[in-house]
């Protein structure tokens, strides 16, 4: 294992919550500054990332007690177990939106944001579309949001599973 891995493996349920904790907040920058509205899928993926950091604190507090440590990779095996299902929740949604497959019928919204004439029209009973999940809100290198998730989920699945790796090793 490399000398640059190493602290991030020997505390990954901290940076776990950490990134997972910085994931939900750059969505909800883009949500609060950037104008742009989740749809079913993006809130979906948001669902992950906090489990994760609710898996990530309660190993953090469980390997704290008197033989916890023993835990260590039973909670960095179920940090993996989350990001992988984040990789795939993201690569479907980044297929829903290059149209390689349908998406669920609760993402067949209309437009990003929410208008006066919108909200006035919710106050008298209306219901408010959510956005589409098949229409990319923002694209950067080629890669929309759900892109970069499955690419960062990916990432945070492999160190998860360094981890596991890591701790076995050291239990041994």
């Amino acid at each position: 294992m490399s000398a640059f891995l190493r602290p991030f493996l020997e505390r990954w349920r901290l940076w776990a919550l950490v990134s997972s904790l910085a994931m939900l907040a750059i969505a909800h920058a883009f949500e609060t500054f950037g104008g742009m509205a989740p749809c079913a899928l993006c809130l979906r993926a948001r669902e992950v990332y906090w489990a994760a950091a609710a898996v990530a604190l309660v190993g953090m507090l469980v390997v704290r007690m008197r033989a916890g440590a023993r835990w260590r990779w039973v909670f960095d095996a179920a940090l993996a177990a989350i990001f992988a299902f984040g990789v795939g929740l993201a690569v479907y949604h980044a297929g829903v939106e290059w149209k390689w497959w349908p998406g669920p019928t609760a993402c067949s919204g209309g437009a990003g944001g929410v208008s006066a004439g919108q909200m006035a029209d919710l106050l008298q009973g209306a219901k408010i579309q959510p956005p589409a999940c098949d229409k990319a809100a923002w694209v950067f290198l080629g890669l929309s949001m759900a892109g970069w998730n499955a690419v960062a989920s990916l990432v945070l699945t492999v160190l998860s599973l360094l981890a596991v790796r890591h701790e076995r090793r050291k239990a041994r």
